[in-house]
């Protein structure tokens, strides 16, 4: 069975085909700057890399470009569009209408459209993939996979705010979580390595968003995002945890508009609004080369972390595992260094030789005797969101 995964995002599309339940990558590709006349279209296929610079004006345009390239009889690995069982998409807000994967249905649809507003940089293009997929792949089950599903699982006392209950119970207002699908990717990849009948787990998600959450028995019991993607951890462009006085301060003294708000905590603060920089290669660098700014960048985002760690360990009463992953969480020794140091009493003692090892596979870099492990996992959620769908299908 063949899975074509879908990813869009804003200006961008990424895909992979996945032939299940061998769960073999036949392809992977990106488009990025979507709307530009110099979209970048990457496509490999093993170890065969194809780039394009192309002008892709839109998402439809996009898809209709990959398609023609997994049907290239040269580059392709498909021979008709009806080799293609299910596409899968992941969906980044399901709001508490979507615990678990599912068949797309119009009524699907029309639930992902009324969760605009939770999503409104992500759940818009989301349902735009889906729909351009259904006119080009029509024998194909359309399957959407929503990021906030996997949270699904925490109690009350974690996902309820302290406001009034109307605000629950009628508008739904309540901390969702995000980056689900690699939450329980690697989550489950750390629970065989835990090995035990009963597992606490810490996964961390560092990239230009990132996200923690604490998993019991493989079930997320809490997580830093909240009602939307911008709670939690300093991430790329956006702040993370800000007391809500900072917001009125901001447009009642500063003369800033509710959009001008959004905009600053949104795209114009976090790693950026700290550093001047927002892609952490750049700060670790500059850092290095005496950046002041950077440099308490990088301890601030660290320091956020830590918190969390210990907050998420005394709601797990302990831990067996913390896990790194995604595009900082994998590479950055540097980050994981300091997040681990002055952690000893809860177990956390990183070898700082492992640690600097280079490997695309999962590690263990605690010391010998560490009583908790500090585990590397490369995250995958094109496989998982083919799992799951595959599984909906089976």
């Amino acid at each position: 069975m063949n899975i074509l995964v879908l990813n869009a995002g804003s200006s961008s599309l990424k895909y992979q085909l996945i032939e299940m339940p061998s769960q073999k990558v036949k392809c992977v590709g990106l488009i990025e700057k979507i709307g530009f006349d110099d979209a970048i279209f990457t496509h490999q296929k093993n170890s065969e890399k194809y780039t394009k610079i192309l002008p892709i004006t839109d998402h439809k345009l996009g898809l209709q470009k990959i398609t023609a390239t997994l049907l290239d009889t040269s580059i392709g690995v498909i021979s008709t569009v009806d080799d293609i069982t299910a596409v899968g998409h992941r969906v980044v807000h399901g709001g508490n209408k979507f615990s678990k994967t599912t068949l797309v249905t119009q009524e699907v649809k029309d639930n992902i459209r009324e969760l605009f507003d939770l999503a409104p940089l992500h759940n818009p293009v989301n349902l735009t993939g889906i729909e351009i997929a259904e006119t080009i792949f029509t024998s194909a089950k359309q399957i959407a996979v929503f990021d906030t599903a996997f949270h699904q699982t925490m109690p009350q006392k974690a996902y309820q705010y302290a406001i009034k209950n109307v605000f629950l119970h009628k508008h739904h207002i309540r901390a969702y979580g995000f980056h689900g699908t690699s939450h329980k990717y690697v989550s489950e990849k750390a629970i065989d390595l835990v090995n035990k009948k009963s597992s606490k787990i810490i996964t961390i998600h560092l990239g230009n968003g990132c996200s923690m959450a604490a998993i019991k028995d493989g079930k997320t019991i809490d997580t830093s995002m909240g009602f939307g993607p911008m709670n939690g951890l300093i991430m790329g462009t956006r702040s993370g945890d800000i007391d809500p006085s900072v917001i009125f301060f901001l447009m009642k003294k500063l003369d800033k508009t509710a959009q001008e708000v959004n905009t600053l905590l949104q795209k114009e603060s976090g790693m950026l609004g700290l550093s001047g920089f927002s892609d952490l290669r750049e700060i670790s660098k500059k850092a290095s080369d005496g950046n002041e700014d950077c440099k308490n960048a990088l301890q601030l985002a660290a320091y956020r972390i830590q918190k969390y760690i210990g907050a998420f360990a005394a709601a797990l009463n302990g831990l067996d595992a913390i896990v790194f992953t995604a595009g900082i969480g994998e590479n950055s020794d540097l980050m994981r260094k300091l997040v681990c140091q002055n952690l000893d009493f809860l177990g956390i003692d990183l070898d700082e030789e492992k640690n600097c090892l280079r490997s695309k596979e999962i590690r263990e870099i605690q010391k010998d005797l560490g009583k908790v492990k500090i585990v590397v996992i490369p995250t995958n959620e094109e496989v998982e969101i083919a799992k799951q769908s595959y599984d909906l299908l089976k």
